[in-house]
This record gives structure tokens, sequence and C-alpha cells, in this order.
């Protein structure tokens, strides 16, 4: 195959923004990915999805209603998961099992047990499973892993995560702020510890909370939209949401290579309002930006400060993908762009990066097992407030600690 035959499994709002970077994808002129076909339960969101890939590619899709008939297309050849994370599972499962080839969107599931009977499905199938994390293909992300990888640190020993802020408002849907559902406090965090982990390697020891920062949230407000046009988006909102999953994190983590990370997340809180993202070493540190603006990393190394290009000269082995080059340049790692080409494009370079595993038979950047680590670490620090004391990543993971996740897994049928 010189292109995968994919199949889109979820035509909401995050699969409409899957279809665009689908189109990036494609123009970039080395696109490995043939978005055939899509499928979602609900007729009205299947429909709209084929009629926006006729539009922006000029062909028509494979439209499916039924989970079971297009999995058993044998023109497929992968699945693209975007539904709700509360039915990750239940979708990726029967995929891989049928011998398809799966990316699967953050979070990879909703409770340890939820990822690993996906990463099971594509071991026992050898087929490739990769999580969709977008965030560290970020051009920024990717200096700052080089300057780590080029040793200018020294000996990183602290990093510091913090996102603080935001309303009572309902965030994107109402599911989330349901526990069983897939709550904002996992749905967001699990990108920031993704980040952690690509920084800095593994997690080892955790220790933390979760939050119900804002109990009662409520329907948006109308933020310009005319009254019918706000009335058609937000039909569906009720006018407030008892929140039972959590909408921030605090935690401290121990790195399997000694290094400290003092982190937190929490989208509520009004009268905060600040991100942080820096990490410090013996002999230097940065800051990066944050995600998806283009702002630059900046680094503090022998008494001066450099900003984004400034710090090329220093990082002789720093190389971009082919993919990140062609959309966002050569040598770029500062760039001034509105936000959906900036959204769809570090999709589309996620999207290659699952190609170029399914084609060459190599591991894509983020398999199953980072996907599960990712969501564990913000399981773990659950876990820790309810055992009242420090987790390990090994107990999370085996299961030892699960206390906060034994509803979820009931709910789930796990």
């Amino acid at each position: 195959m010189e292109k995968i035959p994919l199949c889109l499994i979820g035509c909401g709002g995050m699969g409409h923004r899957h279809i665009l970077a689908y189109k990036e994808l494609e123009d970039s002129g080395i696109g490995n990915i043939e978005l055939m076909a899509v499928c979602d339960l609900n007729p009205r969101n299947a429909e709209m999805g084929g009629r926006e890939i006729e539009r922006l590619f000029g062909r028509k899709p494979l439209v499916f209603t039924d989970l079971d008939r297009a999995l058993a297309c044998s023109e497929i050849a992968a699945v693209d998961v975007v539904t709700d994370p509360s039915t990750h599972h239940t979708v990726a499962v029967p995929a891989l099992r049928a011998g398809k080839h799966a990316i699967v969107e953050k979070p990879l599931g909703l409770t340890v047990r939820a990822c690993q009977a996906i990463i099971a499905a594509a071991r026992e199938s050898g087929v490739v499973l990769a999580t969709a994390e977008n965030l560290r293909r970020d051009p920024p992300n990717r200096l700052a892993r080089s300057i780590l990888d080029h040793g200018l640190l020294e000996a990183p020993f602290l990093m510091i995560h913090n996102a603080l802020g935001g309303d009572d408002q309902i965030i994107i849907t109402p599911w989330r702020h349901l526990k069983d559902k897939g709550a904002i406090g996992l749905d967001m965090a699990v990108h920031y510890t993704d980040m952690v982990q690509y920084y800095l390697g593994e997690f080892d020891q955790i220790s933390g909370r979760g939050l119900i920062v804002e109990p009662v949230r409520r329907r948006p407000a109308n933020h310009g939209l005319d009254l019918e046009s706000y009335r058609e988006r937000f039909k569906s909102f009720p006018e407030t949401v008892q929140a039972t999953g959590e909408d921030g994190l605090i935690a401290l983590y121990t790195m399997k290579s000694g290094a400290m990370v003092q982190f937190s997340y929490v989208a509520g809180g009004r009268g905060s309002g600040t991100f942080e993202r820096s990490v410090h070493g013996r002999r230097a540190a940065f800051w990066a930006p944050g995600d998806r603006n283009g702002r630059p990393v900046i680094l503090r190394l022998d008494g001066k400060e450099l900003k984004g290009a400034e710090i090329l000269p220093l990082l002789p082995n720093f190389a971009m993908s082919e993919i990140t080059e062609r959309l966002f340049g050569a040598g770029t790692v500062e760039y001034q762009l509105p936000f959906p080409p900036i959204d769809a494009r570090h999709m589309a370079i996620e999207f290659h990066d699952f190609g170029e595993a399914v084609l060459k038979g190599t591991r894509p950047e983020v398999d199953g097992h980072l996907g599960m680590t990712a969501v564990a670490a913000v399981l773990g620090a659950y876990e820790s407030a309810l055992a009242g004391r420090q987790v390990g990543m090994a107990e999370v993971l085996a299961g030892e600690v699960r206390a906060y996740q034994e509803e979820i897994d009931r709910s789930l049928g796990l």
C-alpha cells in the first residue's frame, strides 16, 4: 500500500477536526493515509462527515452507521477512533480484533483496565496501535525536547507544569464533567502528563489528588452569536450540570530519572489564570510557551537568555521530521498562524507518524503503552488521595490500587 485506507469512527466535533487534519496531510505532498470511509451511529453525523470529506477531497467516502458493517469492509485497513472516551475500548477492541490498525484519540481509555484491553487486542492481532497525542508534535516542544537531548541543562531535577484558571461554564460538552464519561480533569490533563513523559521519560512515584472546583457547570454564555445560532449550537446542553468528575488535578511526580515534577491542571477557579511549563537543571533552565501558540522557547544558560531560533546553534543534531517541515517550514521553531490550521497540522503530523508505522512495520511515537501511562499518571493522583499515600506507577498499572477506577470499570463492564 502507498496509502492506508482508513475509516474515521466518530463524526462529532472532534471528528470534524480530524477531517481537516487529514486534508492538511494530503496537501503536504507526502500523505500516507486515504480517508475513504466514515462511521457514526448517528446517521446525521455520519452524513455530515461524508459531505465534508466530499467537499474537501472531491471524492465520496463510504458512509456507515453500523460499526460491525464498517469493520467487515475488506477495503478498510485502519480506523481512527474519535468517539467519546467511555466508548474507546468498545470500538477499538473489535476493530483491532478484526485486523484493523488503529489510532485512538486520547485518553486511550477511561481506566487502566480499558487501556489494557485495547493494548491486548492489538498485541493478539499483531496490528499497529497508536494514541493520538498532538501537543508533543508542536515545533516549540520539539525544540524543548532537543534541548534536553543535547544535555544543555545538565541533570534536570525539576519540571514545573501549572495550568490554572477557568470559570463555571460547561467545557466543550456536558459529559466532560461526568466521572464515568471522561471528565475534563482526565480529558485535558492527559495531554499534559504526556508532555511530562515526553520531556522526562518514565513516571515512577505519584502523589496527589483530584478536585471538583466548580461543582455546578452552567450552559455557556452567548459570546456574540445571534440567538438562532446560539440555540442551535447549545440546544442539547442542559441549563446546568452537576459535576461528578474532576475538573482539576494537583500532583507531585517522581520520574525514574529522579527528577521531580510539580504538576497542576485546574479548569476552574475564577481568580486564577496562569500557565507555566519549565524544566530546571544544574546548568540551565528553559520555559516552554505552552502549546499551539507558536511562541518561542526561552533558554537561560550561562547568564544569557536565548529565545526560539537563537537556541538552534547550540543544537547541532536538531532536526524536524519531513512532515513537520512541510507543514510549518524548514527550521521553524516559532510561527504565527490562526488556531484552526495549527490544530489541524499538529494532528496531521501524528496521523503521518501512524501511517509510517503501518507501512513500515515500525512503532508509532505514541503507542498504546505511552497512551496508557499518560492516563495512569492522572488516575494515579486520584488513587493516591484515596489510598492516603504515595503510589507507584507500577502499582497503578498492575491494578493493585484502583479504588477510584472501580466504579468506572463497573459502568464500563470491565
